[in-house]
C-alpha cells in the first residue's frame, strides 16, 4: 500500500492520498487546498497512478476545496455521505461563505453510508458513520488504519458548536464505534499528529471514562 499525506490549506488539513500498489488504483481523501491540487496530480503522474475516488470524510471548506479541480483534472468519481452530501454545493453549509470565498463544488457521485466498502484494487476501505462534527462525518477503516476525519484527533476531538455538530452525536460515534476498534489501530486525523485507538483511550481528556 502507498500512503502519503500532505497538509494542505489554510487550516491546514490532513490530506491523503493512498493507493493499491499492484494496481495502482488510487484514492485522496480530504483535498481540502485548492493550491495543492497540483502536487496530487504530480504524485499520481509520477507513480503511474489511476485516481479512482475522491473521498470528502465530511463537507466542510477545509475538506473539500480541491474537488473542483482534481474532478476537472482527472476521471475519479467524487464520494461522501447521504447527510453531507447538501454541503459540497451550498457555500453557506460548507462555512467557504463566512471564510470569505465562495467555493462549491461538484455534487457527489456516489452517497455512502454506514458499511458501504470501497475498493481500490486489493484495498478495501470500510465506511463508519461517525456523525457529531457534521451529521454525515465518515470514517474509513483500512486494514490497521482508521482515517477518522475531524471525529478524533491527537488528544482531542472535533468540534461541535458549528451548524449540523451535536456533542452527544461525537462522542457516542467515538465510544460507541471508534474505540470498539483494537488498540493498535493506527489513527489518520483530519487535522495534527497520527496516534493509535489504545493511546485515545488512555489519554484523550475529552473521553476517558
Amino acid at each position: 500500500m502507498f500512503l502519503k499525506r500532505l497538509v494542505v490549506g489554510v487550516l491546514e488539513t490532513n490530506c491523503y492520498l493512498i493507493s493499491c500498489k499492484i494496481t495502482k488504483k488510487a484514492a485522496v481523501i480530504d483535498p481540502g487546498g485548492e493550491d495543492e491540487v497540483d502536487l496530487i496530480l504530480d504524485l499520481l503522474q509520477k507513480n503511474n497512478f489511476d485516481l479512482k475516488y475522491v473521498i470528502n470524510t465530511h463537507g466542510h471548506i477545509d475538506h473539500i476545496a480541491g474537488n473542483n479541480l482534481l474532478k476537472a483534472k482527472t476521471e475519479a468519481l467524487l464520494l461522501i455521505h447521504s447527510l453531507d452530501a447538501d454541503m459540497l454545493v451550498d457555500a453557506n453549509k460548507n462555512f467557504s461563505s463566512s471564510m470569505g470565498k465562495e467555493i462549491c463544488s461538484p455534487p457527489a457521485d456516489k452517497l455512502l453510508e454506514e458499511g458501504d466498502e470501497i475498493s481500490l484494487g486489493r484495498l478495501y476501505l470500510t465506511v463508519i458513520h461517525t456523525p457529531g462534527h457534521t451529521p454525515g462525518g465518515i470514517s474509513l477503516v483500512l486494514n490497521n488504519i482508521v482515517f477518522t476525519g475531524d471525529t478524533l484527533f491527537s488528544g482531542g476531538i472535533g468540534r461541535t458548536d458549528l451548524p449540523g455538530g451535536s456533542y452527544q452525536d461525537l462522542i457516542k460515534s467515538i465510544k460507541g464505534k471508534l474505540l470498539l476498534l483494537s488498540d493498535d489501530k493506527i489513527i489518520y486525523p483530519g487535522h495534527g499528529p497520527d496516534s493509535t485507538i489504545g493511546e485515545e483511550r488512555r489519554t484523550n481528556p475529552y473521553i476517558k471514562n
